[in-house]
């Protein structure tokens, strides 16, 4: 594209921009804020926490921005450093997920949610590793979870730190069973969950076939 045409297309987007803005303002009285606008391709843009893709038409997916402010509100609530007991952990985990899968659940991101909440067991096993403190204390507690006696001497053992415990021992100790079984949400499962509700909302609950 020339340096001639380039600025042709700028100037019909410019113009496209404040045509819109008039309008907004002198049809429905809404002040429009022309920085932030644009009249450009949608997987160009990010709206409202949201960003686009191209796959057989235009497509929603999480905007980068959101994922990474959803990664900082979860290292606050799962601070290893915090003192607070992990059944009220996970009842601000699960208020604050609920909200956000809720309104993140219109985007087309599956996988990105079971990455999210893989990372995010992984920052819990952490913080459980890190209180039990004591050798005595993991075996008890290792011994609980019905490990064999030789996988529980060679974990409560281990002097890997937190974060290298969690990724990869501490896996299947602590896997998806376990923290079902202590009340945490799944992301992927409540994601689901509610693309679903909407879904059946939209054309009526599901009718068996016979």
């Amino acid at each position: 594209m020339t340096a001639t045409s380039t600025s042709a297309a700028n100037g019909r987007e410019n113009g496209s921009t404040g045509a819109c803005a008039t309008s907004c303002r002198s049809g429905y009285g809404l002040k429009v804020n022309e920085e932030k606008s644009a009249v450009d391709r949608p997987w160009k843009r990010q709206f409202l926490g949201f960003s686009f893709y191209k796959h057989r038409g235009v497509r929603i997916r999480l905007a980068p921005k959101s994922l990474k402010r959803v990664k900082d509100k979860l290292r606050t609530l799962t601070d290893r450093n915090r003192s607070q007991s992990m059944e009220d952990r996970i009842r601000c985990l699960n208020a604050y997920l609920r909200g956000w899968v809720g309104y993140y659940a219109l985007s087309d991101a599956r996988s990105a949610f079971e990455r999210l909440e893989g990372w995010l067991k992984r920052r819990l096993r952490a913080c459980v590793w890190r209180q039990w403190k004591r050798v005595r204390t993991r075996f008890r507690e290792l011994r609980a979870l019905g490990l064999p006696e030789w996988v529980v001497y060679q974990l409560a053992n281990s002097r890997k730190g937190p974060w290298r415990m969690a990724g990869g021992p501490l896996n299947s100790a602590l896997g998806d069973a376990y923290w079902r079984a202590q009340g945490l949400i799944s992301l992927t499962e409540c994601y689901e969950a509610t693309r679903q509700s909407w879904r059946t909302a939209g054309c009526g609950p599901a009718c068996p076939v016979v």
